[in-house]
């Protein structure tokens, strides 16, 4: 029994197999079929496709050769009228050429005269660019440059009106320049911003704004503070002069004015003592610097132990009590101390004690005395490093530009001057110092020299 139903398994299998097969032959043939259509579809659409973009192509090329035809036309009708505008444009000149000389020969005086304007205006140019009056009255710059374009135009003419109005130019800034007026004008501000405010003109010297003075130049077209001011005593006056109605107040101006040398803007903007040091010391001079405090501090410091010692000292020659809070007293308690030993010994332990003293009163000297031998050898180095930077830019710039070295040649004098400068004080207060220092020291000396020329009279008179 279990053989037969394994036998009917066995033959389903099969026949569910076979079924499969075929089922999957007929797809097979189906989908290859399909295939071919596509292919000769896609054929097909091809050549279609193929066909337009030839039909597209021959038109094109036709289209072309009309529209290259159309260009020749226009090149050839463009060179035509070239040659005609070329012949107008010859005539033009010719005629223009004739229409010059009757002109120059009708003005006859005339072109003299505008040549003179033309030189005149060219000289007051530049003064009236740059004057403080022009910030008063702007917009004479451009009226004079109009004026010296259509003086030397060959074409325009000038007028009676515009030779007065050149004329009323001149005498207003020769009339201004010799008044103090006060009027709104614009200002800008060291941070940048421009504000409208009061301002004082002094002529064609200066100009001056709630206590600050002012400089002008044509190409800004404003007036701007200074961004370093004079010393508050031309400050000050400054705002008396702004406060004043009438009279005389004392002012300080720049007497090149606004125009030329500039003497104040250049005075204010030469570098200070400090900002020399800042920027052309190094790391050499800065050095230098701090040396010198260290010194001038330790001088200073040890002045002022030596000078309470010596005041103690002097307290202690007029006292008969002897104390240990003095170098004499603790000197000369040696001496009191040993009564009974001769002379010889007596002089020994003072000596001594002496010696034991001298290097509290001389603490500090050998450094001091360090420091201002150092401070001209590191000045020297100084000069010696920025030498060599000079030379090394001169190797690579050449020598044409002397700004390129002025670094290195800053840097060399810099740190020399520095050197000096510390050394000399330093050595001044290693002077003072060390004198006050032998002078305790001898007043140690001579009354313990004392004490034994008093024991050896002692001795003597002892013996006798």
């Amino acid at each position: 029994m279990s053989n037969f139903i394994k036998f009917k398994t066995i033959l389903v299998t099969g026949a569910l197999l076979g079924a499969s097969a075929q089922v999957a032959a007929q797809e097979s043939a189906s989908s290859l079929s399909e295939l071919l259509d596509l292919v000769a579809e896609d054929r097909v659409a091809e050549s279609e496709e193929y066909r337009q973009r030839l039909t597209e192509f021959e038109q094109n090329a036709n289209r072309q050769e009309e529209i290259l035809d159309t260009t020749n036309d226009r090149i050839v009708e463009q060179e035509n009228l070239q040659t005609q505008l070329s012949d107008q444009f010859e005539q033009n000149e010719i005629t223009i050429n004739d229409k010059r000389e009757i002109l120059r020969d009708r003005r006859g005086d005339l072109n003299e005269l505008f040549g003179t304007l033309q030189g005149v205006a060219g000289d007051f140019l530049s003064t009236f660019e740059n004057s403080l009056i022009s910030a008063q009255y702007p917009g004479r710059s451009e009226a004079v440059e109009g004026f010296i374009e259509k003086a030397g135009s060959t074409i325009a003419q000038l007028e009676i009106a515009e030779m007065e109005q050149f004329w009323f130019y001149m005498h207003q800034e020769l009339t201004e320049s010799a008044q103090v007026v006060s009027y709104n004008g614009q200002v800008a501000l060291p941070n940048g911003d421009t504000v409208s405010q009061a301002v004082t003109r002094i002529g064609a010297f200066n100009s001056v704004s709630d206590g600050q003075y002012l400089s002008y130049t044509g190409d800004i077209g404003h007036l701007q503070v200074l961004p370093r001011q004079p010393d508050s005593g031309f400050l000050g006056s400054a705002r008396d002069l702004e406060a004043a109605s009438d009279g005389f107040v004392k002012v300080g101006i720049d007497p090149t004015g606004g125009v030329g040398g500039q003497v104040l803007a250049n005075l204010v903007n030469f570098p200070t003592v400090e900002e020399q040091v800042r920027n052309n010391s190094g790391i050499i001079g800065f050095i230098i610097i701090g040396v010198g405090i260290v010194g001038i501090l330790i001088a200073f410091l040890r002045l002022l132990i030596l000078t309470l010692v010596s005041l103690k000292v002097r307290a202690q020659l007029r006292t008969e009590n002897l104390s240990k809070k003095n170098p004499l007293g603790r000197v000369l308690l040696v001496g009191e101390s040993n009564p009974d030993v001769d002379t010889e010994t007596l002089e020994l332990k003072l000596g001594e004690a002496i010696l034991q003293e001298t290097p509290s009163l001389e603490s500090m000297l050998t450094l001091i005395k360090m420091i201002a031998t150092i401070a001209p050898l590191g000045g020297l180095l100084g000069t010696v490093t920025g030498m060599i930077e000079v030379f090394q830019q001169i190797t690579v710039y050449g020598a044409g530009d002397p700004t390129i070295m002025a670094g290195g040649i800053s840097q060399a004098l810099m740190t020399t001057v520095l050197g000096i400068v510390v050394a000399i004080p330093t050595i001044f207060m290693h002077t003072v110092v060390k004198s006050r220092a032998d002078n305790i020291t001898h007043i140690l000396e001579q009354q313990a020299t004392g004490m034994i020329a008093l024991k050896a009279e002692r001795e003597a008179k002892a013996q006798g």
